[in-house]
């Protein structure tokens, strides 16, 4: 999916003097093909525009990485002023850090998977990472009893999951590793039952996306973003 240039591009802030490029790829790839990063450290305290292939994964950036401790800076990560399409994160009683539910709705999907075993340190990101193996995820939620959901695209997807993610060794981004139980959710509806969710996602990815581990990053067992 493609999108306006306003809506692929991100500004971040608050950046270390002795930052590169590189390294700001190393920040953001992991949430979607990473097309531009145009750095300016020449004069004053050194800011970059990232730009995204996906709209949806410069949404999943902004709202992963702002705030995000980096090096002991604590990077500002926005939409440019008059760019960005909001935050698709207000399926659920409301969008997630306080931010509106402007723009289209969220994709979901009635090809629905509950997991079980999450370590305490998994995140819905690292759950996406690891579930997108099987296909195209456009849902993604991690709940603080241990357990999730994740929502596929393609029927076929979601029964692959089942049959190959099913008992499968999951790692957190802290580098907690257990072993996840995969199921379909016959219930079709939102699961509440396990407390406050961590975080969400709706971005699609494409079969075959490679699961990267996240950069090294300070990181506390949060009760909610909502």
């Amino acid at each position: 999916m493609s999108g306006s240039r306003n809506d692929c591009r991100i500004y971040v802030g608050n950046l270390p003097p002795d930052i590169r490029t590189k390294d700001i790829q190393d920040l953001f790839y992991k949430f979607g093909k990473v097309t531009f990063v145009d750095l300016k450290n020449r004069r004053g305290p050194p800011f970059a525009f990232v730009e995204f292939e996906d709209p949806r994964d410069a949404d999943d950036a902004v709202h992963a990485r702002d705030g995000y401790d980096y090096d002991g800076y604590r990077l500002r990560v926005e939409f440019p002023r008059g760019g960005g399409h909001g935050s698709f994160r207000g399926g659920r009683g409301g969008g997630d850090r306080g931010r509106s539910s402007r723009g289209p709705p969220a994709r979901r999907s009635q090809f629905r998977v509950l997991v079980t075993g999450l370590p305490p340190s998994g995140s819905w990101q690292d759950l996406k990472d690891h579930m997108r193996e099987a296909g195209d995820v456009c849902f993604a939620d991690a709940f603080k009893d241990g357990s999730g959901v994740v929502e596929f695209l393609r029927y076929e997807d979601m029964k692959y999951a089942i049959k190959k993610l099913d008992d499968s060794r999951f790692r957190s981004h802290e580098g907690e590793v257990t072993y996840i139980r995969v199921k379909e959710d016959r219930g079709g509806s939102d699961r509440r039952s396990g407390g406050r969710s961590r975080s969400r996602s709706y971005s699609p990815r494409r079969r075959g996306s490679p699961t990267y581990s996240p950069v090294k990053r300070s990181y506390s067992r949060s009760r909610s973003r909502s």
